[in-house]
């Protein structure tokens, strides 16, 4: 068996385990912090007509030390909490970027100058393009089956047909209902005996019978099965490429006297899944064979901030449009970064 073959091999069962357990732990942990956190509550944090929601949103995903691939089961319980649109992005940009474990390497490894650039433009470019593809109307790019079910009103409870996800905050859209059926949409909160909504009597009176993380696991493992087919095809791609793609390409294509060796890099990047905390070490290296520091910085950016896996995740969430600007957003934040290096270095 080939060097390169028992890479693959080893990457695929290293990624296939470690991300089949961080999924269902984070769905477990998701589904905890929901049924004790109202999504009223989440709402008004992360509304959308809130300017600070937007820099709770950034602090949330900096101190969750996820993965790219890790904060898709967080953010699907964004959206089931209708979690305004914009800071629900702004979190999903910033997750996986800006957790003080990268920050403390970057900061070890290249110095404060080098790590002040790769904050400033994450969070800056995260905060940016947040309120950018909400101002553009891009929620209308969710998935309308995504956002149907939301904590403590199940579409098992609910008459009337599930909501769409709105991205507002709201839990109808432009129209509420307002039938005595008990369903989400009504202008007011239930109070029958079928009524779905968090606050209600009957679903207090459920919680209180059943228990409060009755149905925790099932959903969690539902979440999983959904995005198994995803997740396989994901990590046998990133495998086959981090196997079999060799080295020396970096080397040769993104060196300090190609002026385009950044945008090469943020483009190699991508393909390439490998955590930012495993990235900094490989960038290290890069560095001292000749690989210049804006390069090494959106090599860094482009492979944490997004990775082949994630995109093939989040094509499970997100239409075509909205996926193609989560991209074009993280190709951005790496190329501002990369190129905001040539004022210092």
């Amino acid at each position: 068996m080939s060097p390169q073959l028992q890479d693959t091999l080893g990457m695929f069962a290293f990624l296939a385990v470690e991300l089949s357990t961080l999924f269902i732990g984070i769905s477990l942990l998701v589904g905890m912090l929901q049924r004790h956190i109202p999504p009223s509550k989440v709402e008004a944090l992360l509304s959308a007509s809130r300017r600070r929601s937007y820099f709770l949103a950034a602090g949330l995903g900096a101190i969750t030390p996820f993965c790219s691939c890790s904060t898709i089961p967080m953010l699907k319980g964004l959206i089931r909490a209708r979690a305004g649109f914009g800071p629900m992005m702004v979190f999903l940009f910033a997750s996986p970027l800006l957790n003080p474990i990268v920050v403390g390497l970057l900061i070890a490894t290249f110095g404060l100058t080098l790590t002040a650039i790769y904050v400033v433009a994450a969070f800056g470019v995260s905060l940016g393009a947040g309120w950018l593809l909400q101002t553009l109307g891009f929620e209308r790019y969710i998935r309308s089956d995504t956002g149907k079910e939301s904590a403590g009103c199940g579409s098992s409870d609910c008459s009337a047909e599930p909501a769409a996800y709105t991205g507002d905050g709201s839990c109808c859209g432009s129209t509420p209902t307002t039938t005595s059926s008990g369903g989400c949409c009504e202008s007011a909160p239930a109070t029958t005996s079928n009524g779905c909504c968090g606050d209600s009597p009957s679903a207090a009176v459920a919680i209180d019978k059943e228990g409060k993380y009755s149905g925790l696991w099932q959903e969690a493992w539902s979440d999983f099965v959904d995005v198994l087919p995803y997740l396989l095809i994901g990590i046998s791609i990133g495998s086959v490429i981090y196997g079999f793609m060799p080295t020396g390409l970096l080397e040769e294509y993104a060196g300090p006297d190609n002026s385009f060796a950044i945008p090469i890099a943020a483009v190699i990047g991508v393909p390439l899944y490998i955590r930012a905390s495993a990235v900094i070490p490989l960038a290290a290296a890069l560095m001292t064979k000749g690989v210049g520091a804006g390069a090494v910085l959106a090599l860094i950016i482009g492979s944490a901030g997004a990775s082949l896996t994630e995109l093939i995740l989040l094509r499970s969430l997100f239409k075509f449009r909205l996926l193609v600007a989560f991209v074009t957003v993280v190709f951005a934040m790496a190329i501002i970064a990369g190129y905001a290096t040539f004022l210092f270095f």
